[in-house]
């Protein structure tokens, strides 16, 4: 027997408006606490404002940021650019006009306004103070609201973050193994900066210290070697092929990064990976970088690259090229605070660069782990109050680069 068609139409209707039925009556019977029945924290934005922006430099060399709110909540930020402090002090007051006022909740779009406002886009300083003021505004968010940062940007992917310690030579090493580290960076071992095409006596030179950590540490010790770009291109290749034997965790910088394409060739020429990042700025500097190919490890400088707005993108782009982040961080306590808020909130994660755990500038230094990490910040914001009373001594510096000359001839070199 046939059914009957305005049977079918109406016994559908009617499930249909059957499940509608639920589902409205569902809706009305949420909770009060319920996300879509309580839209109230959206409706509270403006009521907290921004009052000043308050910096100030500390030692060795580096800038602290706060940033003041009327509810009491003060936000912490590290807007260093290294041998440029006055001027990244002058880039944060002409911003202070535009936030002063403002909700701090909106992070993102005050990143997107101090960026695009400004007709002449990205650079090292621009980027480098709205990094600072990025740290601080999620602090204050994260504090507002009694949670970490990480926890703002989808929860913890893990509990600890490995850390790297320095190492110069073999004394050294044994020194960083026994404090509990288990990967070390070091630099090129040279008498002199390196020349354009150097001798046999400079690549032996080089290979023999990095020869002797790889002993002091162990094959269980990773070993990373920073070659600050400062080993120019027609150097650095035979540098790693000689240096390959002691197997490094990776070579950083092995050119200057904006030479993307020579980054590239290098890159193809070894097995041991290629690290670079802490002078590329935002994520239209790392595209080129991950869609070339041009290295396997990306070290974006929270300080420097815009934040952890910027971070979490670059990290994201990274991660759809299978390729990790190892934050570059030779900074203080709130760089490292804020790398590690980062590097639990994603998943590729790759190690940590610090120079302080904050001894002498946090009341709650980080401690370092005997596994060689440190545990994840779960105090609101980023997670860290500064010491007041142990900073009085280390306020004002008048830090500079380092100037580099060649010793035959007196003409620059990089450093």
């Amino acid at each position: 027997m046939k059914p009957n068609p305005k049977s079918t139409t109406l016994s559908r209707r009617a499930a249909i408006q059957s499940v509608l039925g639920v589902a409205a009556t569902g809706t009305m019977l949420l909770p009060k606490t319920s996300y879509a029945a309580n839209p109230a924290p959206f409706q509270a934005y403006g009521k907290v404002k921004i009052t000043k922006l308050e910096t100030f430099l500390v030692k060795p060399r580096w800038i602290f940021l706060k940033i003041h709110t009327d509810a009491g909540i003060v936000g912490l930020g590290e807007p260093l650019l290294e041998g440029r402090a006055l001027t990244i002090q002058t880039a944060i007051k002409e911003v202070e006009p535009y936030l002063v006022g403002k909700d701090p909740r909106a992070v993102v779009h005050h990143w997107q306004a101090i960026y695009r406002h400004a007709f002449y886009r990205g650079g090292p300083i621009l980027t480098s103070a709205l990094s600072g003021i990025d740290q601080a505004l999620w602090d204050i968010k994260g504090k507002l609201l009694g949670v970490p940062v990480h926890e703002l940007l989808g929860g913890p992917t893990r509990d600890r973050v490995r850390i790297y310690g320095r190492a110069s030579n073999a004394e050294d090493m044994k020194k960083r193994k026994a404090e509990g580290y288990t990967i070390i960076k070091t630099g090129v071992a040279k008498k002199n900066p390196a020349n354009i095409v150097e001798n046999p006596a400079f690549i032996k030179y080089a290979s023999d210290n990095f020869a002797s950590l790889r002993e002091a540490g162990g094959p269980e010790m990773d070993i990373a070697i920073d070659f600050h770009g400062a080993v120019p291109q027609q150097t650095s290749k035979v540098l790693i092929k000689e240096l390959e034997q002691y197997q490094p965790f990776f070579v950083e910088e092995p050119c200057q990064a904006q030479n993307v394409d020579t980054l590239v060739d290098i890159a193809r020429g070894t097995h041991i990976p290629i690290a670079t990042g802490e002078r590329i700025f935002t994520k239209w500097g790392f595209r080129e970088i991950l869609e070339k190919g041009a290295a396997s490890i990306i070290q974006p400088d929270l300080c420097h690259a815009g934040g952890i707005t910027e971070g979490r993108i670059i990290a994201g782009m990274a991660e759809a090229y299978y390729i990790p982040i190892a934050p570059h961080n030779p900074m203080g306590p709130i760089s490292l605070a804020t790398g590690l808020q980062l590097a639990a909130s994603v998943p590729n994660f790759l190690v940590q660069e610090q120079v302080t755990l904050g001894e002498g500038y946090l009341k709650e230094p980080f401690k370092l782990q005997k596994d060689g990490t440190v545990m994840v910040p779960t105090k609101p914001g980023l997670g860290v109050e500064l010491d007041e009373d142990a900073l009085k001594d280390k306020i004002g510096h008048d830090w500079k680069n380092p100037e580099s000359y060649n010793a035959l001839d007196g003409s620059v070199v990089d450093w």
